[in-house]
């Protein structure tokens, strides 16, 4: 297969969107940290601690997912000018490891919303 420059320019939209998600995510739960946080200081709960520290773990998650999907982005823009000044076999190696990136975030992204499943199902067996 050819490797053209529509190709690598393809995963644009994909890792923009992608990116987007992510940093609501991050934006989402670092507004809970800080009411949790203030709560923390009013009540000095155990409990409150232990979720802070668990939203903690999800945010070293999220912020990996970020690193990898932008290296991800940062590669396909390498392959596109790798193909431009004819460097094809480098233009090919350096598009596999975006793809590689794109799927570790992918799969970090997986990770985290597992942990938030877990995490709110725990939160409705109190309801229930």
């Amino acid at each position: 297969m050819e490797l053209t420059l529509s190709i690598p320019a393809l995963l644009f939209p994909a890792i923009s969107l992608t990116m987007l998600a992510y940093n609501a995510r991050y934006l989402a739960i670092a507004a809970l940290i800080r009411q949790l946080h203030q709560k923390y200081q009013e009540t000095a709960s155990p409990s409150i601690s232990l979720q802070v520290k668990k939203l903690n773990r999800r945010l070293l998650i999220i912020k990996n997912m970020q690193a990898v999907a932008i290296l991800s982005f940062l590669l396909a823009v390498i392959t596109m000018f790798l193909i431009y000044i004819d460097l094809k076999f480098w233009a090919n190696l350096v598009f596999v490891i975006s793809l590689l990136c794109l799927m570790v975030s992918l799969i970090l992204s997986l990770i985290e919303v597992q942990i938030s499943t877990k995490a709110l199902s725990i939160q409705l067996k109190d309801l229930a």
